[in-house]
């Protein structure tokens, strides 16, 4: 599975390189989250049918809270083809801590 660092993450977003995939729960992205990110629970029964609309030619950054759906998320995307999926290490957290953008606040 592709890990990507926050700081790396930032780069490539503010680039516009990358789309921002948030698989928490509503609830937990409403209560922040990064600046343009698309909201796709992980564990909503559409996650699967949803991720399959996605292109397979884009880089997408996923991000949970800490890493671990995020981790699950990447390697349900990369089966499905989508080889630009990178699992944001350390989550949300790991961004709030590295000191970038977060909204939703």
């Amino acid at each position: 599975m592709n890990n990507i660092l926050p700081e790396e993450a930032h780069k490539i977003i503010q680039n516009g390189k990358a789309v921002v995939i948030d698989v928490r729960t509503p609830s937990e992205f409403a209560d922040g989250h990064i600046p343009g990110a698309k909201n796709f629970d992980i564990y909503d029964s559409t996650f699967e049918e949803t991720i399959r609309g996605l292109k397979s030619d884009t880089i997408y950054v996923v991000n949970c809270q800490s890493g671990g759906r995020s981790a699950k998320a990447c390697a349900k995307m990369q089966e499905l083809g989508l080889v630009g999926a990178m699992n944001l290490e350390g989550g949300f957290i790991a961004w709030k801590k590295a000191g970038f953008p977060v909204e939703g606040y």
